[in-house]
């Protein structure tokens, strides 16, 4: 846990008591702060109690003697409407902040040279983030992995010398972080996202440049009308800017040729890394992922060797287009996270000839806009609520079967997959759906995927089926 020491003997209001909220309140205890925690959901109120957690209603404290006031980034900051508990704190004129804040002012505090890399964007950032983390420990550096990807920032080990912390940043996040400050910040790519919560598609914009406009190296894909505006604005203001494209050839940065990652400077390029036979950043979008993560360990001091080297044993983020078995040329590819037909693409993009199982809670527009990728899907398994719907549009496009559950589908496809002597083939679950229909999350649902893959005979499993 980092100690959250720079609000020591203040008094200070924390509203949101889920699992990141619990761990901040935590940590300004621990950091001696005189804390005031709060939430809707009485539940939480009574756990954060039992742990030893200052608890009361925030309606009826006095905001004059608040110093700060901690929001869990779940909570809405200003859309559709700010929760009654900012209300309370900007009639107060409190300083309103989230964890990240916390965090990036206990580095500051006690270690504002260990190097700190921040990863945003609406699409990408957790496979970079785990990508950037691997290569650092890979390269046999002390490195602390955490924020949006699951583990809470301030549960981390405190900041000292020579310790590399990694951070994933929503947008939730970033807007409540005024002063952070990496010493790399990755800003991957702008598509509308969250507008119930910033309201508009250039607010949303304005707080993920936040991120990389208080970076030391601002490293920018500029693949998109936003960010290539937003890496111009940032670079005139005087901040170092690497610019990274997997669309265009650069005159300076690092640009996707392929499967090879080029760097470029003053318009000569040259080979920096090779991803050909790296099953787990097949695709163009992880050629971009790729790119901006060897731009991020170059900015905090990795060797161009360490991070080859790296990108060539990194074992792929867990239920994100993650190989995980093996028989014969069928390779078995977890795709769980993709819950919506956008997330879905990057993955029927990155494969050839695909026994694809999809289904689940469907989501708006179903999978109408993969159509594109339909030439390559030789059959689906389709499962849940939404399997009706995603037949009525695979019609005669696309053979299907309506296999409902998830363990008949692996079977089913498994059995077509080893009878195609077409060459190598995906069996693939990358669903396009929510999976609350069957299961309690998309991670549940991935690691019953692994379960029933290595149920099969003669596969060759990739991965720890419990890991």
């Amino acid at each position: 846990m980092i100690p959250v020491t720079t609000l020591r003997n203040r008094n200070v209001a924390l509203f949101g008591l889920g699992g990141s909220g619990l761990a901040t309140a935590q940590a300004l205890v621990e950091g001696g702060a005189v804390v005031t925690a709060w939430d809707d959901n009485p539940d939480s109120v009574e756990k954060a109690a039992a742990v030893g957690i200052p608890t009361g209603d925030l309606r009826r404290i006095d905001w004059s003697g608040i110093a700060s006031f901690v929001l869990s980034p779940g909570v809405p900051l200003t859309h559709p409407k700010p929760h009654w508990s900012v209300d309370l704190a900007r009639a107060a004129g409190v300083e309103i902040v989230g964890d990240v804040e916390l965090f990036v002012r206990e580095r500051r505090a006690h270690a504002p040279d260990c190097p700190f890399v921040a990863i945003t964007g609406t699409n990408g950032k957790s496979t970079t983030t785990a990508l950037v983390a691997h290569i650092l420990k890979a390269s046999g550096r002390d490195t602390q992995l955490g924020g949006n990807i699951g583990t809470a920032v301030l549960t981390l080990d405190p900041p000292k010398a020579g310790r590399f912390y990694v951070v994933e940043c929503s947008s939730y996040q970033i807007d409540l972080s005024p002063t952070i400050d990496p010493t790399a910040g990755i800003l991957l790519n702008l598509t509308p996202d969250h507008l119930d919560r910033h309201g508009t598609m250039q607010h949303y914009a304005d707080i993920k440049e936040r991120l990389v406009a208080g970076s030391d190296t601002a490293i920018i894909a500029v693949d998109d009308s936003f960010t290539a505006l937003i890496a111009d604005r940032i670079e005139r203001s005087g901040t170092t800017v690497v610019r990274v494209s997997r669309r265009q050839p650069l005159a300076d940065g690092l640009f996707a040729d392929g499967a090879h990652i080029l760097m470029a400077h003053g318009g000569t390029s040259r080979p920096m890394a090779d991803l050909s036979g790296i099953q787990t950043l097949r695709g163009g979008h992880n050629a971009q992922n790729a790119a901006a993560a060897i731009a991020a360990c170059l900015a905090v001091g990795v060797s161009e060797d360490d991070i080859r080297a790296g990108l060539s044993t990194f074992p792929g983020l867990k239920h994100r287009m993650q190989p995980v078995g093996r028989k014969g040329d069928v390779v078995f590819v977890n795709d769980s996270k993709a819950t919506n037909a956008e997330a879905a693409a990057p993955a029927l993009s990155s494969y050839d000839r695909i026994y694809w199982i999809a289904g689940g809670l469907p989501k708006e527009g179903g999978i109408a806009s993969l159509s594109g990728f339909f030439p390559k899907i030789a059959k689906a398994y389709l499962i849940g609520e939404a399997a009706a719907a995603f037949a009525a549009t695979l019609g005669d496009k696309v053979p299907y079967e309506i296999s409902g559950t998830l363990e008949r589908a692996v079977a089913h496809a498994a059995a077509d997959a080893a009878g195609d002597a077409s060459g190598p083939v995906a069996v693939m679950l990358s669903p396009a759906c929510a999976s609350f229909d069957q299961y309690k999350n998309f991670e549940v649902r991935g690691d019953a995927f692994v379960g029933h893959v290595a149920a099969l005979p003669g596969v060759e499993m990739l991965i720890e089926v419990n890991g």
